[in-house]
């Protein structure tokens, strides 16, 4: 069998020019030249922390031996920060450049002449694969943070000046650190895609050293990134947010950080008004500080109502302006109490005829308003002293026969006030606007009755007959004039029970309470505030409007 080469016409077909094929191999080598994940032609970021590429403010800041670098822009520092605005102004920077002219001179002295840098800085940028110093037209600030030769001083950016070098740069610029990349992912296929989703998704990393950590919120906030702070645990939140917000006082910065704070903490809700229960005076200064007007407002009521006892940490921490403020407060909210105690003191029953009760037209109403009016005395006064020890002038028998009832009965007054210790404004109150049971029960009301009438009866011999039988009748009249006096009691301590706080005095264990616009209310029992939370906060209040 003989076999024929192929026609000549195919074999031309099939086959491609080497020009062709050249021009499609270079091609292909092209596209697989491109890289956007590193490499030679990687450039450098332009993004927060370090814009390279427009930044012109560097930042240094140097603590406990780490190191952070900001390449940030003049515009955005200089309209969230007075610091950095009066800092980078002209006229500051004017003052500068004449300060340093004689360095800058002498060290330009020392080097030698820049030969046609400028000519060709153009030209080498284009070929350049690291950044590079902007052109000396171009004018950069530098910060760096001064420690101080003192232990005790606050460490804060200084402004250093900028020398030129052998070649026209600037001596102080250093190219930003570029961060460290994922390695470069497979050429095609899900697996790069899945790669490249998983870098994008790397979270931000919070610096371990506090101060450090606190510049960095600093900084992050002038670009409208949120802070990274403590979102679970509200004491460590505290201490960060206190932190930060002592910083952005230090650089005139609180208009812009406040309102992050004050977003921040109040996420925590519930847990927000606790802590502010226990530690008022410091929250009041850092709603002060956030201009927070929530946080501040709850604050302040809890320092009224407590007030004098946490003077000692406002006075000389706060701007007098918020001490005249609570002076204000802590009037009005005396005024009150002393207008209630007055009403209260002054009620009265009144018999079917219009008049006032008196033991001759009605004794036993009058008996249930002697009682009221006892107890309140008891409850509004402190204890009296016990009584003074005997004199050395009396009888010998006669002191040994008092030794034993005098001692009995100091015991018996001692036992009495360790059971019944005195009680707060803010409980006392509580207990007029719960009424019922809550103060003056029934036994007591049946024992003060019964012995009111065994005395009555022991006065007037010949009423003896008909006092003499206890009468239910009367003993239920009795109480139920009490609950009159107990129900006019709790209209008039109405106004001093309304609760302006966040915090819900109910539901966190107290002795009745309501949130915003509420009124007070619940039973007694020794639970609760033990101070008034009426205080209202108005718009006009705050020191800072």
């Amino acid at each position: 069998m003989v076999s024929y080469p192929p026609p000549t016409d195919q074999l031309l077909t099939a086959r491609r020019p080497a020009s062709v094929t050249s021009r499609s191999t270079t091609t292909r080598r092209h596209r697989s030249s491109r890289s956007h994940t590193g490499g030679a032609s990687f450039r450098p970021q332009n993004e927060f922390p370090n814009f390279a590429q427009t930044g012109d403010v560097e930042i240094v800041i140097n603590a406990e031996g780490q190191e952070k670098r900001y390449m940030l822009h003049r515009l955005i520092l200089a309209q969230c920060s007075g610091f950095f605005e009066a800092g980078t102004s002209e006229d500051w920077s004017r003052a500068q450049a004449q300060d340093i002219a004689p360095t800058a001179a002498t060290a330009q002295r020392n080097t030698l002449s820049n030969i046609g840098e400028e000519e060709e800085y153009g030209q080498e940028a284009g070929r350049a694969s690291i950044p590079i110093a902007p052109p000396r037209d171009r004018y950069r600030w530098r910060y760096e943070l001064d420690w101080g030769n003192k232990d005790d001083e606050v460490p804060m950016l200084v402004q250093k000046a900028q020398i030129s070098t052998l070649f026209g740069g600037d001596q102080s610029y250093r190219p930003p650190t570029i961060p460290t990349k994922p390695p470069p992912p497979p050429a095609n296929g899900f697996f790069r895609s899945f790669a490249m989703q998983s870098a994008a998704q790397i979270p931000h990393q919070a610096p371990d050293n506090d101060l450090i950590r606190d510049y960095d919120n600093l900084f992050r906030i002038f670009y409208n990134y949120p802070p990274n702070l403590d979102p679970l645990n509200i004491a460590e939140s505290y201490i960060q947010c206190k932190s930060l917000l002592n910083l952005a006082d230090m650089y005139d910065a609180l208009e812009v950080v406040g309102p992050r704070i004050d977003h921040h903490l109040l996420q925590f809700q519930s847990r927000l008004w606790k802590q502010i229960a226990k530690y008022p005076p410091s929250y009041l200064k850092l709603g002060y500080l956030a201009r927070s007007k929530v946080i501040f407002a709850e604050a302040l009521i809890h320092v009224v109502g407590q007030w004098p006892s946490g003077s000692s940490q406002l006075r000389h921490h706060v701007p007098e302006a918020v001490i005249d403020l609570i002076e204000d407060k802590v009037e009005e909210l005396a005024e009150k109490k002393l207008k209630t105690e007055g009403k209260l003191f002054r009620l009265t029953l009144t018999t079917p005829r219009g008049e006032r009760v008196t033991p001759t037209n009605s004794y036993t109403d009058w008996l249930a308003l002697s009682l009221f009016r006892q107890w309140l005395v008891e409850s509004t006064s402190p204890p009296p002293p016990l009584p003074p020890k005997s004199s050395n002038s009396t009888q010998p028998s006669q002191r040994a026969a008092n030794n034993h009832s005098f001692s009995s009965r100091a015991q018996q007054q001692q036992q009495s006030q360790q059971q019944q210790p005195p009680i707060s404004p803010g409980h006392l109150y509580r207990l007029l606007f719960s009424a019922g049971h809550a103060y003056l029960p029934h036994d007591e009301l049946k024992r003060f009755f019964k012995q009111a009438k065994s005395f009555s009866t022991a006065d007037a011999p010949s009423a003896a007959s008909s006092s003499t039988e206890y009468r239910r009748e009367e003993l239920k009249k009795f109480e139920r004039r009490m609950d009159e006096v107990k129900a006019m009691a709790r209209e008039i301590v109405r106004p001093l029970m309304r609760s302006w706080l966040e915090l819900d005095l109910g539901r966190e264990g107290g002795s009745g309470g309501a949130g915003m616009g509420g009124g007070a209310g619940g039973g007694g029992g020794g639970g609760g505030l033990g101070y008034l939370t009426c205080t209202r906060v108005e718009e006009a209040d705050f020191p800072w409007d």
